[in-house]
């Protein structure tokens, strides 16, 4: 089957590094595994390729502009061209991520599975700018409507859009891990060393992370894999503790494995939310924990209780003297750890690899 994937959000580059671009290629390889013929539609390349998708055929239609309403503008345009372009390739089915203004899935009339992440038009409106509010309304009912099916992150995801288009076919299928590429290794010598993954930004906790490691007991050493508009103030807050965080900046997806390699354990210090809805997102970071065999201590959010069943250790969220307490707990313990590594390798395997989301996905669409 000629399957086009598509993804017309600007702020995502397909071989980039962040925790949607790696969604992405982890979705295109399993639909390769299974033998499908695959094309990628997007507007955002990213020059992190890697090397097993290097070959793989992409159409990219960037787009210029700044200006807020011309950017929603030229996602619309970009949605047109799609359109056409898919029709000449010869396609027969679509797995489009839900971006605010595309409507390729609906107007390309073919079948199709659209994959919504988060409520996109709530968190423009919050955190960037929407100008073309009633369209992007529109998009939203038009693509979940035409869809033969809605695939859903997180329940909370899952609820959001089908108070908006009742109509839609919804199921929750959350994220999932390469157990494949992610394996787990041993601890490295010296200190232990507990490892964040993530965009350094607000609602991802790392600066009472960082405050917990001011407030440790036990002496442990603190890796953070990855880059945003945080990282220069996070790095000043080290200092003024008077840490040494090993901070290694962005990571592309294949580098990945062996910046993992030699951690005690992953930490996901979530900060706590003024309402549960807030937590709607699937982590990816936790699922690369279990797949890496790392014991995870993780603010207790969202979906992550379900996730890490015996796998690690639960606190709430903004609470770095908890935090601290935690981690410190599992360095003290290596035969804990020990338990906790395998039993979240186990639930990775059982539970949440790449290749048993698509499936489940396919499956649940007719494929």
């Amino acid at each position: 089957m000629k399957i086009a994937y598509l993804c017309l959000d600007p702020g995502i580059p397909v071989f980039g590094s962040k925790g949607a671009s790696v969604h992405i290629q982890e979705v295109v390889r399993e639909l390769l595994a299974l033998g499908h013929q695959v094309k990628i539609f997007a507007i955002r390349s990213g020059d992190q390729v890697p090397a097993d998708l290097a070959d793989i055929d992409c159409s990219f239609y960037p787009l210029s502009s700044k200006d807020p309403l011309e950017r929603e503008k030229g996602q619309q345009l970009v949605s047109e061209k799609i359109c056409a372009d898919l029709q000449a390739w010869g396609a027969d089915f679509i797995y489009e991520r839900y971006s605010l203004l595309s409507t390729a899935l609906a107007d390309s009339q073919l079948p199709g599975v659209l994959e919504v992440n988060a409520p996109l038009i709530d968190e423009q409106k919050k955190h960037r700018i929407l100008v073309l509010e009633d369209q992007a309304q529109a998009a939203l009912q038009a693509q979940a409507q035409a869809a033969r099916l809605v695939v859903a992150v997180s329940d909370q995801v899952g609820s959001w859009v089908q108070q908006a288009v009742p109509q839609a076919k919804v199921i929750t299928v959350a994220n999932g891990v390469s157990i494949n590429r992610i394996r787990p290794s041993a601890e490295a010598a010296g200190l232990p060393i507990v490892t964040f993954v993530g965009t350094l930004k607000p609602w991802h906790g790392v600066a009472d992370l960082i405050s917990a490691a001011a407030l440790a007991q036990k002496k442990w050493q603190l890796r953070i894999l990855g880059d945003g508009p945080e990282f220069q103030a996070l790095k000043e807050q080290a200092q003024q503790l008077g840490l040494t965080v090993d901070f290694q900046g962005a990571i592309s997806p294949e580098e990945m494995p062996q910046r993992l390699a030699g951690s005690a354990l992953g930490v996901a210090p979530y900060p706590a939310a003024s309402q549960e809805e807030e937590h709607y997102f699937s982590p990816l970071k936790v699922y690369e924990y279990l797949a890496a065999g790392l014991p995870v201590v993780a603010t207790s959010i969202g979906q992550i209780p379900d996730i890490i069943q015996g796998a690690g250790l639960l606190v709430p969220g903004s609470d770095p003297q908890a935090l601290a307490q935690a981690i410190d707990q599992l360095v003290a313990n290596p035969a804990l750890r020990a338990r906790y590594g395998a039993r979240a390798r186990q639930l990775a395997e059982e539970k949440h690899s790449w290749s048993q989301v698509v499936a489940t996905i396919l499956q649940a669409a007719g494929v």
